[in-house]
């Protein structure tokens, strides 16, 4: 964490947002793209390059980055040790299906090597496309060798927008978008304390939805039918960054163990060191049974797979889940040059001991701001909900005006959650200190501002 990889100073801002040149770009994009284009609507800028935690607009203008593509730059923008890997890797190949290649190879011992619980150095590794996909081939995987249909999901869940796999994201109308049925899946609460639907007391919370888990396996009357897997994110992403109970993961692992029921994690958004470790599930000292991966693990470059225990493999038809581009050499060798930096630095140890003295910076901002309900998070997976009132009325409106004023202001941070109200966290791993420290007093500045006119 010595070296400083973004740009010496930031924010910059040298005009209006977005400046005329991304003014013009942006129109050009609208005259060629589609307009069902979200992100360019939230941070209209055309950008020229980027480093670190820093985005440079081709304006000269320079913004402090707590977006990172998604949780899909976890080193940040141009790493140096992923760069070095993909320029060597373009000088050999970038494209073959299935072949073994030095990249594939070298990163398939070196994620196994890294894999949660008992699937460290005993999983079998299957390449997808996307984080949709691998969650699509994830559950497909649970239905063949259970030979059941049911998938078991949670409300506020998001696994992707395509194919089966759109039936098990929370939000609906992804589903109508894509005009399909949801697939025999069944959501039940994922223990959002803060808005828990049940009157329980904070402390069962989790015990309440693993009871209702247990009672739709056990009881062939309960009407869900025969369960093939349950599908959970071990933090939730889109769902407004919801850390669950310590005891709900491996309550769940319990549970369905006891069923013989394969538990799928979905490591998307919360793996590759987001919140401290290599996986969230290591958190929780569970094992899963089919882990889903993809974001950040190509150093952004697209890839994704599954990697699950070795017995599911047995009996699996070959082409069981085909794509063409799965595996690309180039994401797989920048994806173990990711992991060797996570492995063998102390990147892990500061995300960890930082992050909980950045959630304690937004809490003390919370208590002196009483617009913001709640504040959450583990590692550099943070958020920070926001309401109107005591009753914990949700506040969209405001949660969008505070993104747009932090733009404006040369932040970029995204929202999310249930209600859209939710602001989240999740600048890159490596970002310096003083860009932490811009932030958050820009974060306020805005906050404040923004209550005001609202």
């Amino acid at each position: 964490m010595n070296k400083r990889l973004s740009y010496q100073e930031a924010p910059v801002i040298k005009t209006e947002l977005p400046g005329p040149v991304s003014k013009a770009m942006l129109e050009k994009q609208s005259q060629l793209e589609t307009s069902t284009r979200i992100y360019t609507e939230y941070f209209p800028v055309a950008i020229s390059d980027a480093r670190g935690s820093t985005i440079k607009d081709m304006d000269g203008n320079i913004l402090i980055d707590w977006f990172a593509g998604i949780c899909v730059l976890n080193l940040g923008h141009a790493h140096p040790a992923v760069l070095k890997a993909i320029r060597e890797q373009i000088e050999k190949i970038v494209h073959i299906n299935e072949l073994p290649t030095e990249a594939r190879i070298e990163f398939l011992e070196t994620l196994v090597s890294t894999l949660p619980g008992e699937l460290q150095n005993n999983a079998r590794v299957m390449f997808t496309v996307t984080g949709a996909d691998a969650c699509e081939a994830a559950i497909s995987l649970a239905r063949f060798v259970t030979k059941k249909k049911t998938i078991i999901a949670f409300g506020g869940a998001y696994h992707g927008v395509h194919g089966a796999i759109v039936g098990a994201t929370g939000n609906i109308h992804y589903r109508e978008y894509a005009g399909v049925p949801p697939y025999e899946i069944y959501h039940l609460p994922y223990p959002y304390t803060y808005r828990f639907p049940i009157k329980v007391k904070e402390e069962d919370v989790a015990k309440v939805v693993v009871d209702s888990l247990e009672y739709t396996l056990k009881d062939p009357y309960s009407g869900v039918g025969p369960v093939a897997g349950v599908l959970v994110e071990p933090i939730q992403g889109e769902g407004g960054y919801i850390v669950p109970p310590d005891d709900f993961l491996p309550m769940l692992r319990e549970v369905t163990e006891k069923y013989s029921v394969p538990l799928i994690v979905d490591e998307i958004q919360t793996g590759v060191g987001r919140t401290g470790r290599i996986w969230a599930s290591e958190n929780y000292s569970i094992t899963p049974d089919i882990m889903c991966v993809s974001k950040s693990i190509g150093g952004g470059i697209p890839v994704s797979m599954i990697a699950y225990r070795k017995e599911y493999d047995q009996n699996l038809p070959k082409a069981f889940h085909l794509g063409t581009y799965r595996a690309n050499p180039v994401a797989l060798a920048a994806g173990r040059a990711v992991l060797e930096e996570l492995k063998n630095s102390d990147l892990l140890e500061h995300v960890r001991a930082n992050g909980e003295t950045l959630k304690k910076r937004f809490e003390e901002i919370a208590m002196a701001i009483p617009e913001i309900g709640e504040v959450r998070g583990k590692g550099y997976m943070i958020g920070v909900e926001l309401v109107k009132d005591q009753n914990k009325t949700p506040a969209p409106e405001l949660a969008s005006a505070l993104r747009s004023e932090m733009f404006q202001k040369g932040v970029l941070m995204h929202t999310c959650g249930h209600y859209s109200n939710v602001m989240r966290f999740m600048a890159p791993l490596t970002i310096e200190q003083d860009l932490l420290d811009n932030g958050l007093r820009i974060f306020e500045q805005s906050l404040r501002r923004v209550t005001r006119k609202l």
